[in-house]
C-alpha cells in the first residue's frame, strides 16, 4: 500500500467516524429538545420520554432540521404553549451544541 493509498484510507475513516458523530449528535438534540418540549407541554416521567422519542423518530422524514422544527411547532400550538419560532430555533441551536460536547465526551 502506497503513502497516498494510505492517506485516502486515514481520510475516509476521520470522515466516517464524524458523520457518525454527527448522527449521534443529531439524535441526542432531538431527545434533548423532545424533553424541553415535553416539560412545556406539562408532560413528565415516562410520559416526557416517550414524546422524546417521538421527536427523534420525526427527524427521520426527511434530511435537515425542519421536520423537527415543524413537530415542535405543531406540537406546542396544541398545546396552546407561546413559542416564537425564533425561540424554537434557538433552543435547537443551544442544544446541538450541549449534544455536541455529550458526544464527544462519551466517545
Amino acid at each position: 500500500m502506497t503513502t497516498f493509498d494510505k492517506r485516502e484510507e486515514a481520510f475516509e475513516k476521520k470522515f466516517a467516524h464524524e458523520e457518525e458523530l454527527q448522527f449521534k449528535a443529531g439524535a441526542r438534540r432531538n431527545k434533548l429538545l423532545g424533553l424541553w418540549a415535553a416539560e412545556k407541554l406539562g408532560l413528565s416521567g415516562d410520559k416526557a420520554a416517550d414524546y422524546a422519542k417521538s421527536v427523534v423518530e420525526a427527524d427521520f422524514q426527511e434530511a435537515g432540521d425542519e421536520d423537527v422544527f415543524r413537530k415542535i411547532r405543531a406540537d406546542l400550538d396544541a398545546g396552546k404553549v407561546v413559542q416564537s419560532d425564533h425561540q424554537i430555533r434557538r433552543v435547537m441551536e443551544e442544544l446541538m451544541a450541549v449534544a455536541v460536547e455529550q458526544v464527544k465526551k462519551s466517545d
